[in-house]
């Protein structure tokens, strides 16, 4: 089960790194950006929530406690 949201994460970077494009070619604020847009973005796997809310939601509980 975990191998199609990985596949579905590539699919995501690929809109902004073609296959077979270097990483390196990229400046770090495009890859700043790439990283803002995916965990910005909803996912189903996570009930619509996005990745940043539930790693913000796991940091309120850790720093309530």
């Amino acid at each position: 089960f975990e191998r199609g949201t990985n596949e579905r994460h590539n699919g995501l970077i690929r809109r902004f790194i073609p296959k077979g494009k270097s990483i390196n070619d990229y400046a770090d604020e495009d890859i700043s950006f790439i990283e803002e847009w995916m965990n910005s973005l909803p996912r189903k796997i996570l009930g619509y929530n996005t990745p940043e809310e539930l790693f913000e939601d796991e940091l309120d509980a850790i720093y309530a406690s």
